[in-house]
């Protein structure tokens, strides 16, 4: 079976895709996955087939304009629609839509817009998802606005607001239709979803439909190995602690170096900084014999060797600390609109994290006193065990491939 895989984001939002297409083709499928041209080294690392999109998000948010876009800042945002945003999201649906016509199925992330096309062959569509933003439930608030105060009897309705930017982003999608002579108007058809999401950290909602299901974190190997110069920090002294805020630019109102150094000598702790592209400024954590500083790790073999994590809240990097079993403290980069939040907050009612708080609103003191209570709840601890052992009995990637090619049997029978 010829198999598209169509995704945009930050690395959060490709890797589990690329993980995904890897098992996809080790089960005898052909697999490409489409995505900004920036991932291309990290998808062909998986060994699958790359088309490049020219949508490289980390470029524009590294930018002074997307930096003030990040900020909810009207004024950019509608500067830049034009420019920047409507192009990357036509040129995206040209590559992405090309790539589809020529595949046996295609599983799509919802940031691709992949819905506006749906329509020409609803049959082969597969929505498939690491965030529940798209199908309603009454069980809980739609994770992309977590830092959103709103009632429960909103719930359902909230779903509406992230379903909005088909019709919020008409001009580009009208333009992307027309180039292949496609109807102007459309309806998004009702398609298959298929999730990457643990059950035993967040319960499938009971409204969802009969064909949902979560079915296991999407789990792989990079096929990375940690230095030398790193094994020596960790093995040299108790598990350290670890803090990574993936590659979301941020601000915070207090010297968060300082901060970090204050944890070190407070708790007689080291700590394992990942820059990342959120954490450029660590000059003066660069000699301190309890901080090593590095750029990038693959997280399934660093997490299981430290003691806990601080992190900005991403799924995947969620989903790496349940599987090492750590307890975390997230701190949202993206808030209130964003679903970091939204994990903080599972994790912390499932008492293996401390509740989450988000960058933007974070003090020294409230710094230092959540990780005070991550290093010594041992509530913490004992409860990351156990959702690792559920975790480990789960099978995400063998039951969404068995999920993938039913889906596709019944199409060919029908």
């Amino acid at each position: 079976m010829k198999i598209a895989l169509l995704t945009l984001g930050t690395r959060g939002d490709i890797q589990p895709y690329a993980v995904l297409g890897q098992a996809l083709k080790e089960q005898g499928h052909q697999v490409t996955l489409s995505t900004a041209k920036n991932f291309e080294g990290l998808v062909l690392s998986y060994g699958i087939d790359f088309v490049p999109v020219e949508a490289d998000f980390q470029a524009i948010l590294d930018s002074e304009e997307g930096k003030k876009m990040m900020k909810g800042n009207p004024f950019a945002i509608r500067r830049n629609l034009h420019t920047w945003i409507y192009p990357l999201i036509t040129n995206s649906l040209i590559a992405f839509y090309k790539l589809a016509q020529e595949s046996d199925l295609v599983l799509f992330h919802v940031k691709t817009l992949a819905d506006s096309f749906a329509d020409q062959f609803p049959e082969k569509m597969i929505r498939a998802s690491v965030l529940p933003i798209v199908e309603p439930t009454t069980e809980f608030a739609n994770p992309s606005f977590s830092g959103l105060s709103m009632p429960n009897f909103l719930n359902r309705i909230s779903y509406t607001l992230s379903n909005l930017s088909i019709k919020l982003l008409s001009k580009p999608i009208g333009k992307f239709r027309a180039e292949f002579d496609l109807p102007k108007k459309f309806k998004i058809p009702p398609v298959k979803n298929i999730y990457g999401l643990s059950p035993s950290f967040l319960p499938l909602p009971k409204d969802f439909s009969s064909g949902s299901a979560f079915n296991g974190f999407w789990f792989g190997d990079s096929g990375d190995t940690l230095s030398n110069e790193l094994l020596e920090f960790i093995n040299c002294g108790e598990a350290p602690l670890l803090l990574t805020f993936g590659s979301m630019p941020f601000k915070s109102k207090f010297d968060l170096q300082a901060a970090i150094i204050k944890l070190t000598e407070q708790f007689n702790t080291r700590i394992i900084v990942i820059k990342g592209w959120g954490l450029e400024q660590t000059e003066k954590l660069e000699n301190n014999l309890k901080i090593k500083v590095i750029n990038a790790a693959p997280y399934e073999k660093l997490f299981p060797l430290t003691k806990a994590i601080i992190h900005h809240g991403g799924i995947g990097t969620t989903a790496e600390c349940l599987r090492a079993g750590k307890p975390f403290f997230i701190c949202p980069i993206l808030h209130p609109i964003g679903d970091q939040q939204f994990w903080g907050r599972i994790g912390y009612r499932r008492k293996i994290a401390v509740r989450p708080i988000p960058i933007s609103k974070m003090t020294e003191e409230k710094f230092i006193g959540s990780v005070r209570e991550l290093l010594t709840n041992d509530e913490l601890y004992k409860n990351a065990v156990e959702m690792k052992r559920l975790i480990d009995s789960e099978k995400g990637i063998e039951e969404t491939i068995d999920e993938i090619e039913k889906h596709n049997n019944e199409c060919f029978v029908v």
